[in-house]
């Protein structure tokens, strides 16, 4: 598996340096919203997929990134402040929301965060003060980096790649420290996490909280993207999108938001070749693939392995009664 994982790993950042030298600027775009959904749903995988949290409100946090990033440049003042800014305000919001988590589990939570994704949707929308409601803000500037402007997009891609890999490194070191095995017994056996001294209070509310930050930097990026936000990216059936990427891709697999954020952006591109039924390829295909891999794109290799080792154990039981048959000893 870790052979597989490696080589995955090699072959998606070699694509990813070297396919947009070869797109027209709406394909750059395009890959760049892909890059940018791939970090808000690594924070929804650990959330859900390490953690065991069910949450709906993961656009939310999104939308508070877009806003704040943009709120403050229209303020006058810097992407580099608007981000960190971004970052800690859906870190604070998000152990709030974890809080729900303490007293409700399963399809009672996933209705907690989808209320409070409905009341965040509302804000955004008629708080025209400070949102611009349904007119949202537009002229959102992109960011320089060391005097190099990223106004271009392929400039922004590469910048919005790094920061992917950033993010990447970081839940990557987090999940291999004993905070990624408190995350995973959490999700597993809270009862049985908790008689071990794993203070699950505590890894609830930082589940949410950091899953939060990655949706909130995504967030950010996301405005600066597409230079003009407002509420429509940020409903609920965008929550709901992202943990379809997350279900899809294979929840508790490092590279899940990869292959699940190209199932949700790129694959419906693909597919508009169908023009007024590419809606119903595009769910038919998604439907298709939960019954078949219900654990997501990455369980088929776990699968086919336990596949695999299904059938040797079988006919080593099958030789080793056709031996006993022959010796004449009782099976």
């Amino acid at each position: 598996m870790k052979t597989f994982t490696h080589l995955s790993i090699a072959v998606c950042a070699l694509l990813m340096l070297v396919a947009p030298q070869f797109l027209k600027n709406y394909g750059i775009y395009l890959l760049t919203y892909w890059l940018i959904f791939i970090i808000a749903t690594m924070g929804l995988n650990l959330t859900l997929g390490y953690a065991g949290q069910k949450s709906l409100g993961h656009a939310a946090f999104f939308g508070i990134g877009a806003y704040t990033v943009a709120i403050v440049m229209k303020a006058g003042l810097s992407f580099w402040l608007g981000l960190p800014l971004a970052a800690a305000l859906c870190f604070f919001i998000g152990i709030a929301l974890g809080f729900p988590a303490l007293r409700v589990q399963t399809i009672y939570l996933a209705f907690a965060t989808l209320g409070f994704n409905t009341a965040v949707w509302l804000v955004m929308r008629n708080e025209e003060g400070l949102t611009g409601g349904t007119f949202g803000i537009n002229n959102i500037a992109r960011p320089e980096l060391l005097g190099l402007s990223l106004d271009g997009n392929l400039a922004y891609y590469y910048f919005t790649l790094g920061v992917t890999v950033l993010m990447a490194l970081a839940l990557w070191g987090l999940l291999r420290s004993p905070w990624g095995k408190a995350f995973t017994a959490l999700r597993d056996n809270p009862i049985r996490a908790e008689s071990l001294g794993v203070d699950i209070r505590s890894y609830t509310l930082l589940s949410f909280a950091i899953g939060a930050v990655y949706a909130g930097v995504a967030g950010a990026l996301f405005a600066s993207l597409v230079q003009f936000i407002e509420p429509a990216p940020f409903t609920v059936g965008a929550s709901i999108m992202m943990y379809l990427m997350v279900v899809v891709g294979g929840p508790g697999y490092f590279l899940g938001p990869v292959l699940g954020a190209a199932v949700g952006v790129l694959l419906p591109e693909w597919l508009r070749f169908a023009q007024a039924w590419y809606l119903f390829v595009f769910g038919s295909a998604v439907v298709l693939l939960m019954i078949w891999l219900p654990d997501g794109l990455l369980s088929l290799p776990d699968r086919l392995r336990a596949k695999s080792q299904a059938k040797k154990d079988s006919l080593a039981r099958a030789a080793s009664a056709q031996a006993a048959t022959k010796s004449g000893a009782p099976l």
